[in-house]
């Protein structure tokens, strides 16, 4: 099975919007990536980010909300290697599965199941439906056999059910690439009342079907998100930063900023009117680390603003603010405080004291991605 999980660890991309994270995978016969409608739903543009290209805005091109399918515009050519759909095989209950994605936003995760349900009824469609764990985020990745060839789409669990997930056949997904296909890179729907492909050469004035005359929304249609209140006004401070509002959205009032070595989670709960900035430096070493900890406790006492903590092998350097606190003036402040402090003591934490820079600790990368 490693080396499925591994062949996968490129393919398998992140998605997210202002309204949800999910993932993707390259399809690369195809030229596309395919993801599930739900994950990309309301969006023109999704920010896809993968292990051989850069974080980067892509146009969502189909959407099937029958099927909840969705196409997304592949990036240029990176050297993703090239998966199959196994169209020549069929899957028994009791055969072993891998499922794949990011769930809850980890960089890169694959869990092993068993096929329980080769034909799960769902509104007249079927699922498979199998054991292997799905959470919030793996929505649209790879269902994988044990010959890495791809059987399914993850799209949903059974509430409240013990890792009883439903993937959508890939029977169904090579009959939608198909049809896809004809479009010549024309940008689609599949209408919901009659199930044909529109396309946008097609579509009826005022956006009714030409087959059957139900109101359809071509992916290009839809209205660019506009932010509001708070979350309007961290927007404003991170582009008056000079960082990418759009290529920072990771989800409903959560932004991901790249400052130097460091990554900053910004979050905003708005029952509690809590703001977080969270910088996830690098990580703690395995020797000596007295002297480290000695120094996080120093930076606690002098810092004004900023707290160090330890999560599991993360070091993180953190700033709270009150939503009645923050204009764009103050939160700049703060905030090119957090993005300044958190460049120079990663670089301290590694080279003074023997910290591990991020993405270089193999014992991570293995956990993750453990079945």
């Amino acid at each position: 099975m490693k080396e499925v999980i591994d062949l996968y660890r490129s393919v398998v991309i992140q998605i997210a919007t202002p309204y949800s994270t999910g993932t993707g995978f390259y399809l690369k016969e195809a030229g596309l990536i395919v993801t599930n409608e739900h994950v990309v739903r309301d969006n023109k543009e999704v920010v896809i980010d993968g292990e051989l290209f850069e974080k980067q805005l892509v146009r969502v091109i189909f959407l099937d909300p029958k099927y909840d399918l969705a196409f997304l515009e592949a990036p240029e050519e990176t050297g993703v290697p090239e998966v199959q759909l196994a169209m020549k095989k069929k899957l028994a209950e009791g055969d072993q599965i891998i499922a794949i994605g990011h769930p809850f936003g980890l960089r890169y995760t694959a869990t092993q199941g068993i096929v329980s349900n080769t034909m799960h009824e769902v509104s007249g469609l079927f699922y498979l439906q199998h054991d292997a764990a799905l959470n919030p985020g793996n929505s649209g990745g790879p269902l994988v056999d044990k010959d890495g060839h791809v059987v399914g789409v993850n799209t949903f669990i059974m509430r409240e059910g013990d890792n009883i997930g439903f993937s959508l056949p890939v029977l169904y997904l090579q009959e939608t690439i198909e049809e896809f296909s004809q479009a010549s890179g024309r940008i689609g729907v599949r209408c919901s009342s009659c199930a044909n492909l529109v396309f946008e050469d097609t579509v009826e004035q005022d956006n009714y079907c030409p087959f059957c005359g139900a109101k359809v929304q071509l992916p290009d249609q839809v209205e660019a998100y506009e932010p509001v209140g708070v979350s309007k006004t961290i927007e404003d401070m991170l582009d008056q930063a000079g960082h990418d509002v759009q290529l920072s959205r990771r989800g409903p009032n959560n932004w991901e900023i790249l400052q130097g070595s460091a990554k900053i989670n910004i979050s905003y709960y708005e029952k509690t009117g809590l703001i977080t900035g969270d910088a996830y430096l690098c990580l703690l070493p395995k020797e000596n680390i007295k002297p480290l900890y000695e120094y996080l406790l120093r930076q606690n006492y002098e810092i004004e603003g900023l707290t160090f903590s330890i999560k599991g092998q993360d070091i993180i350097l953190s700033l709270l603010i009150y939503d009645r606190y923050l204009n764009v003036d103050t939160g700049m402040k703060l905030f090119q405080h957090l993005f300044e402090k958190a460049d120079y003591h990663d670089n301290v934490l590694v080279e003074k004291y023997g910290a591990i820079w991020k993405g270089n600790d193999d014992g991570i990368a293995r956990k993750e991605s453990e079945v």
